[in-house]
C-alpha cells in the first residue's frame, strides 16, 4: 500500500506531488495538536484553517507515513483545488507510527464491539472527528474523509463505523483483501518483492525505513535469496510481525478473513466516491470490490465509482501520460477539478449536483466515459480461444485434442519487468512497469504466446475479463500466470517509437495447490488436465483496428511473485532450497479442453 514517486518515495502516497498554486495562495493557520483517544494513546495531527473561513467544513487524512513537514506541499497540490474551496483541513499520524503514541498494528483489525475501552481504526478516526468538531473553531458540523492506498484503507474503515458528522468518504486505491487481490497476495499467490520491501519499511521502526540490497538487480538478489525460509533466517529474524503472519498463514484461514473488509461491506454509511487506477501496481482490486459490494445495498445512490488510467495514486499529479504512453490530456487535474472537488462541494457544503454512477477511462480511445451502472448494460461476452502455432481466434477449436508445452525453470524465472529490476523503494520502474513493452518475455522459451491476426474493427472491453485455462504439469505444485496484451501495428508511424508495442491490459497468477479451496489446499496429480479459472479484472479497454490481441502464459513472474517449488510442500514460507525444481507445463487448447478468454465487450 505504498505509491512512489520518482524523487520522492513517499509523494504519492502522501498526496503531496503536483505543481504549486500559481497566483493567490489560500492563508492558514496551522497549529499541533495530540489528540487523545478514549484509550489515553495521544496521535500528532495537524490542524490548518483558512485565515478567512467562514464555517468551514473539514477534511481529515490519517496516514502511517508521515504528516510533519510535508502539509504545505499537500494543499499546494493533490488538495489544490479543495484547498480553494475553503475546508480546514486535519492530517494525523495513526498510533505507532511517526509522532503518534501507541503501537502500530498493520491493517489493524476490527475491535470487539462488546468491549467499550477496545479501539481500532474505526474509532480512533471516531475519536479524532469528535476531537475536531469541538476544536476547528466555527466548522460547519460537517467532515471528509480520503485517502490513497493505506490512508484510502483508513477511510473505508471509518466509513463502515462512522461518526454522524462524516458525510463524504473517497476511499482511493484501497485495499479489501489482503489474500485474494491486493498488496500482499493475488489469488493466494505471494507477492515477494512487494512484500518483503513493505514489510521491512513499516516495521523496522517508526519511520520509513529503506532496506538495503548489496546488488543493482534485486532479481539477482531474490534469486540468490533462495526459498521463503531463507528470510527469517538471514535478514528479519523474526522480528517483523507481518512477514511472521506470512509464515504463519499461507492459507485463507480466519486470520485473512478477519483482517479483510469485503465480510462488512454490507451498507452505505456515507455518499462515497470509490477511486481506482487501470494500472495501479498495488491496490487494483480493492477500490473495484468495495465499489462492487456497496453497490448491492445502494438504495440512496450514494456510492460511485471513478477509474483512470493511473498507477498507484498518480491522479495527485497532472497524470497526462504513464512512462510512454500518453492519454492525451491532464486526467489527474480533470479528476481533482471536475470530480474530486464537485463531490465534497455536494455532500459537505450542500453545493451542485450528485456525480455520475461510474466515471471511467477508456485506455486505447483515452477518453472519458460516464454510466449509469458498471459494468455497463449491453456489453457481451465474447470468447478469445487459443489455437495451434501461437494463433488467437473467437472461432472454437476444431481438433479434439491439442496442447502447447514449455519447461519451467525456477532457477531461471520470467521477470516481471525489463531488467534491472531495482528496488520498489525508490527504483523509478515500479510505478510504470504495467505499461512497460512486454516485448522483453516475448520469444522465452517458457513464456506461450496466442496472437489474432490485425483486428478488422475495434474492439472495446467494458466489464469483466476472465480465463478458463486447462492446464496440466509434471510436478506437483505450480504456478499459471496469464497476460492479455494489446500488440501495436509494427508500421505504426504516430507515434513511430510505439510501434510493434506490446501493452500489458492485465495480468493475474494462480497457484495450482488453490485451484479447489483457498482454505484447503492440495497437491497437483502429474500430468493431470486441470482447470483454472483466472480473474483478470475489470477492465475498458478499446484494441483498436489493425492492432492484435495476445494471450502470453507463463508459470513464473518474478520478483513480483515469489518462485512456486512445483513440488507441494505443506507451507510455502517453510520451503528449503531444495524443494524446487524444474517442471513440464502442458497448456491444453483442443475442443474437450478449449483454453479460452472470455471479455465483456460492447456492441459495434
Amino acid at each position: 500500500m505504498h505509491p512512489f514517486a520518482r524523487t520522492l518515495a513517499l509523494a504519492t502516497l502522501l498526496l503531496f506531488t503536483g505543481t504549486g498554486l500559481r497566483g493567490q495562495e489560500p492563508k492558514f493557520d496551522r497549529t499541533e495538536a495530540m489528540v487523545p483517544m478514549r484509550d489515553g494513546a495521544k496521535l500528532f495531527t495537524t490542524l490548518h484553517v483558512p485565515k478567512d473561513a467562514k464555517n468551514p467544513a473539514i477534511i481529515l487524512l490519517r496516514t502511517p507515513y508521515g504528516i510533519d513537514g510535508r502539509t504545505e506541499k499537500l494543499l499546494q497540490g493533490y488538495f489544490k483545488e479543495l484547498a480553494a474551496d475553503g475546508y480546514a483541513f486535519a492530517l494525523q499520524d495513526i498510533r505507532g507510527r511517526f509522532k503518534s503514541e501507541g503501537t502500530f498494528v498493520m491493517t489493524r483489525p476490527a475491535r470487539d464491539p462488546n468491549d467499550p475501552k477496545a479501539i481500532d481504526e474505526a474509532s480512533d478516526t471516531y475519536d479524532t472527528i469528535e476531537w475536531l468538531l469541538k476544536n476547528v473553531k466555527g466548522n460547519n458540523g460537517r467532515v471528509g474523509m480520503l485517502g490513497v492506498s493505506y490512508p484510502g484503507w483508513l477511510t473505508a474503515v471509518a466509513m463502515l463505523d462512522p461518526h454522524p458528522a462524516l458525510k463524504a468518504v473517497s476511499p482511493q486505491a484501497s485495499p479489501a483483501d489482503m489474500f485474494l487481490g491486493d498488496d500482499f497476495h493475488h489469488n493466494g499467490a505471494f507477492r515477494l518483492s512487494y512484500g518483503f520491501e513493505y514489510v521491512a519499511m513499516m516495521e523496522t521502526d517508526k519511520s520509513n525505513f529503506s532496506f538495503k540490497f548489496d546488488k543493482h538487480d534485486t532479481y539477482d538478489w531474490y534469486l540468490k535469496l533462495g526459498a521463503l525460509s531463507n528470510v527469517n533466517k538471514k535478514h528479519f529474524k523474526g522480528k517483523l510481525p507481518t512477514w511472521n503472519d506470512f509464515v504463519a498463514h499461507p492459507n485463507y484461514d480466519a486470520f485473512w478473513k478477519t483482517l479483510s473488509l469485503e465480510p462488512r461491506l454490507t451498507k452505505v454509511t456515507v455518499p462515497t466516491l470509490n477511486v481506482a487506477g487501470w494500472y495501479d501496481q498495488e491496490d487494483f482490486r480493492g477500490p473495484l470490490r468495495i465499489y462492487e459490494l456497496l453497490e448491492k445495498h445502494d438504495a440512496k445512490n450514494q456510492n460511485f465509482l471513478v477509474v483512470g488510467p493511473w498507477n498507484h495514486g498518480q491522479w495527485a499529479g497532472k497524470a497526462d501520460r504513464l512512462d510512454r504512453v500518453t492519454w492525451g490530456s491532464e486526467t489527474g487535474t480533470y479528476f481533482r477539478k471536475e470530480v474530486q472537488a464537485p463531490f465534497f462541494a455536494k455532500y459537505l457544503k450542500g453545493k451542485g449536483d450528485a456525480p455520475p454512477e461510474a466515471r471511467v477511462f477508456q485506455t486505447g480511445a483515452n477518453k472519458w466515459e460516464t454510466y449509469d451502472s458498471w459494468p455497463p448494460k449491453g456489453a457481451a461476452a465474447r470468447r478469445l480461444y487459443l489455437h495451434p502455432k501461437g494463433k488467437l481466434g473467437f472461432d472454437p477449436p476444431k481438433d479434439a485434442d491439442g496442447a502447447d508445452e514449455y519447461i519451467s525453470d525456477p532457477a531461471n524465472p520470467v521477470p516481471y519487468r525489463p531488467r534491472p529490476v531495482r528496488p520498489t523503494y525508490p527504483g523509478p520502474e515500479w510505478p510504470v512497469w504495467m505499461v512497460q513493452d512486454q516485448r522483453f518475455t516475448h520469444g522465452r522459451p517458457d513464456v506461450l504466446s496466442y496472437e489474432t491476426e490485425p483486428l478488422t474493427e475495434d474492439v472495446t472491453v467494458a466489464g469483466s475479463m476472465k480465463v478458463k485455462l486447462f492446464a496440466s504439469t509434471s510436478g506437483t505444485d505450480c504456478d499459471w500466470i496469464v497476460r492479455l496484451i494489446d500488440v501495436y501495428p509494427e508500421d505504426l508511424t504516430k507515434p513511430a517509437d510505439m510501434a510493434g508495442y506490446q501493452l500489458l491490459v492485465a495480468g493475474e497468477p494462480v497457484r495450482a495447490r488453490f485451484r479447489k479451496s483457498l482454505e484447503k489446499p492440495e497437491p497437483v496429480k502429474p500430468g493431470a488436465v486441470e482447470e483454472y479459472a483466472i480473474d483478470l479484472n475489470w477492465g475498458h479497454h478499446r484494441f483498436r483496428k489493425g492492432h492484435r490481441i495476445m494471450v502470453q502464459v507463463s508459470s513464473t513472474w518474478f520478483p513480483v511473485i515469489d518462485r512456486n517449488p512445483q513440488k507441494y510442500v505443506p507451507n510455502i514460507f517453510e520451503a528449503e532450497d531444495s524443494d524446487f525444481q524444474k517442471a513440464t507445463q502442458r497448456v491444453h487448447r483442443g475442443a474437450k479442453t478449449a483454453s479460452h478468454v472470455v471479455l465483456d465487450v460492447l456492441p459495434k
